[in-house]
C-alpha cells in the first residue's frame, strides 16, 4: 500500500496517470463495496469539476484494459470490484494521492501497520527491531516496555534500566507526564529481580551409560564443534548414541540450552524450542534472528532433507546431525562416518552386557556371533540382553537359534525382529530395483563383487547396475572398496538369510 504500481509476472503494468491511479486505490480501499460516480469523485477530487463525471468513465475504461484480470463492475451508475489485498510495502500508503479522503485513509493505514508490526513484535520479539521501533516511536510505552523485559532476559540489566531512564527523561520533558503503569511496573520487576527468564531448552536424551568405544570420532567432534559436525552409518550403528554423548560432553559450551530435533519439520521444532509457537514467513530467518548473539547446542536426529538446515547456522550455535545418507551438498559440515565397533570394543560391549562368564567360557563364538552382526551396537545390545536374560543358556544355544532362525518361515521370535529391525527400516526405504540386486548379492557365496558380476546375477545392463550400487553404498548396506568393486556385511547377508520380506510385513 505504497505507490500504487501494479505487475504481470514480472513486468511493471502502466496504470495511468496520478488521478486513474487514485481511482483504483479507491476502488481497492473499498474492496467489494459498492461506489456511486458521485462517492468515487468525493474521494478523488477535493474540488471536482463538471468534467470529472466523463473522466472517471474514461478512467474505468483504461483500467479495464490495464487490468482485465480485476472483477471490475459496474451497475446503477456505480462501480465495485473485488480483489485480495496484501500490504507487503515498508513506504507511505498510497504515496503521491492527496485529496483529503486519502489524507484520511494514509493515516488510518499508517496506524494499522504500526499496530499490526507492534503485534507482531509482542509475538516474537526481537531486541534489534525494537530498537528501532522505539528509536522511530519514542512514545510508543508498551513497546518500550517490551524492549526492558526483552533486554533483561538476556542478561541485560543495566540496559533495560537505561531505557526507562531515557523514556521517563523524555516523558517529563517534552510532556510533563511520569512513565505510565505499564513502564513503572517492568521497571519496578527488574529492581526486585521477579521477571521471569525464558525457559532454557534442555532437551538432550539421557547419555547411554554403557556407551563403548567410538574415541577418534569423539576427539575429532570436539575439535570441531561449534562448526557443523555430520555422523552418518547405517541403521543401527550407534549414531544418535554418538551424538547424544558428544553432546553431554560439550554441553557447556552452549549456555543458551541444547535442542534435539528428529529429522522433520526442523525449522519449526526449532523455534518451538525457544518458545516461538505458529511461527509466519521465513522460518529459517526467524531461527537466525533469534539465535543471533547466542550459543545453542542443536541435535537434528536422522536427517531427511538436507534443505531443512541449509541456511540455520549461527556463529557460536552449533549443530549435530545424524543421517544414514551423508549430504554432500551441504556446505561447512564435516562428516564422521562410522560402522561396526572394533573387535574388541564389540567383545567389551557383548561382555558387559551378559556378563563375564560368557565371553570367558566361549570366546571363539561370541567372536562368531558378534561377526554375524557385523560388530554393531544395536543388534549386539539385543543378542547381549537376551544372554543376560537366560541365565542357563550359553552362546552356543544363541548361536544355534540364530542359525535355526532361517527356515522358521513366519513364526520369528521377537529378539529376533529386534536384532534385524535396523535392517528392516533400511529395507522398507529401498527401491524394487534396489532390494531386486541386493538380494542377489547376498545370495551369493562371495563377499565382494563387481559391477559385472552383479550385472550377470541380477539380469541388468552394466551401465544401470552401477548407480544402484552407489546407491546402496550410500545408505550402507554394501561398503566400496575402489571403483566398480563392492563388499557385502554380513549383518545385511543375515538379513536375507532370515526371510526379510517376512520380517518387513
Amino acid at each position: 500500500m505504497g505507490p500504487v504500481r501494479g505487475w504481470r509476472d514480472d513486468e511493471e503494468i502502466n496504470l495511468g496517470p496520478r488521478q486513474q491511479r487514485a481511482v483504483l486505490a479507491a476502488l481497492l480501499l473499498n474492496n467489494g463495496v459498492w461506489l456511486s460516480n458521485d462517492q468515487l469523485i468525493g474521494m478523488v477530487w477535493d474540488d471536482p469539476k463538471p468534467s470529472a463525471v466523463m473522466a472517471l468513465r474514461t478512467y474505468m475504461y483504461k483500467i479495464r484494459k490495464a487490468l482485465p484480470e480485476l472483477d471490475l463492475r459496474s451497475k446503477d451508475g456505480g462501480y465495485a470490484l473485488r480483489a485480495e489485498l496484501v500490504d507487503d510495502c515498508r513506504e507511505d500508503p498510497l504515496e503521491g494521492l492527496t485529496s483529503a479522503y486519502f489524507e484520511a485513509q494514509r493515516v488510518r493505514l499508517g496506524d494499522q501497520r504500526l499496530r499490526c508490526h507492534e503485534a507482531r513484535l509482542e509475538r516474537e520479539p526481537d531486541v534489534v527491531e525494537l530498537q528501532k521501533h522505539v528509536a522511530a516511536h519514542p512514545f510508543r510505552e508498551r513497546m518500550r516496555a517490551l524492549l526492558m523485559q526483552v533486554l533483561y532476559q538476556e542478561g541485560r540489566q543495566a540496559e533495560a534500566l537505561e531505557h526507562y531512564h531515557r523514556a521517563r527523561a523524555l516523558l517529563t520533558g517534552q510532556l510533563g507526564l511520569e512513565p505510565g503503569p505499564e513502564l513503572r511496573a517492568i521497571h519496578a520487576r527488574i529492581l526486585n529481580g521477579d521477571l521471569a527468564l525464558p525457559p532454557r531448552p534442555e532437551q538432550l536424551p539421557p547419555d547411554v551409560d554403557d556407551f563403548t568405544g567410538r574415541a577418534a570420532e569423539i576427539a575429532r567432534a570436539l575439535d570441531v564443534l561449534p562448526r557443523t559436525v555430520g555422523i552418518t552409518g547405517m541403521h543401527g550403528s550407534g549414531k544418535t548414541a554418538l551424538a547424544v554423548r558428544i553432546g553431554h560432553l560439550v554441553r557447556h559450551r552452549f549456555p543458551d540450552g541444547q535442542i534435539f530435533v528428529r529429522g522433520h519439520d526442523v525449522v519449526n521444532e526449532l523455534l518451538r524450542a525457544v518458545g516461538v509457537e505458529n511461527p509466519a514467513g521465513d522460518g529459517a530467518a526467524l531461527w537466525r534472528q533469534k539465535a543471533r548473539g547466542k550459543r545453542f547446542l542443536v541435535v537434528v536426529d536422522d536427517l531427511q532433507d538436507a534443505a531443512s538446515v541449509k541456511d540455520l547456522h549461527v556463529p557460536g550455535s552449533a549443530v549435530l546431525l545424524t543421517s544414514v545418507r551423508r549430504w554432500n551438498e551441504l556446505p561447512g559440515v564435516t562428516w564422521l562416518k562410522i560402522a561396526g565397533l572394533p573387535a574388541s570394543e564389540a567383545c567389551g560391549f557383548f561382555h558387559g552386557l551378559a556378563g563375564p562368564a560368557v565371553l570367558a567360557a566361549e570366546p571363539e563364538l561370541v567372536a562368531k556371533v558378534l561377526a554375524r552382526v557385523s560388530h554393531l551396537p544395536a543388534p549386539i545390545r539385543v543378542l547381549g540382553g537376551k544372554l543376560a536374560g537366560r541365565p542357563h543358556w550359553t552362546v552356543a544355544m544363541l548361536l544355534r537359534q540364530m542359525e535355526r532362525e532361517t527356515v522358521l518361515g513366519e513364526a520369528v521370535p521377537s529378539d529376533c525382529r529386534a536384532v534385524l529391525a535396523p535392517l528392516a527400516r533400511a529395507h522398507r526405504n529401498l527401491t524394487d530395483d534396489e532390494r531386486h540386486l541386493l538380494g542377489c548379492f547376498a545370495r551369493q557365496d562371495t563377499e565382494v563383487i563387481n559391477v559385472c558380476e552383479a550385472a550377470a546375477m541380477s539380469g541388468g545392463e552394466v551401465g544401470a547396475i552401477e548407480p544402484l550400487l552407489e546407491s546402496l553404498a550410500d545408505v550402507h548396506l554394501i561398503e566400496p572398496l575402489e571403483l566398480g568393486r563392492y563388499r557385502l556385511p554380513a549383518f545385511v547377508k543375515l538379513w536375507f538369510q532370515l526371510r526379510a520380506p517376512v520380517l518387513t510385513s
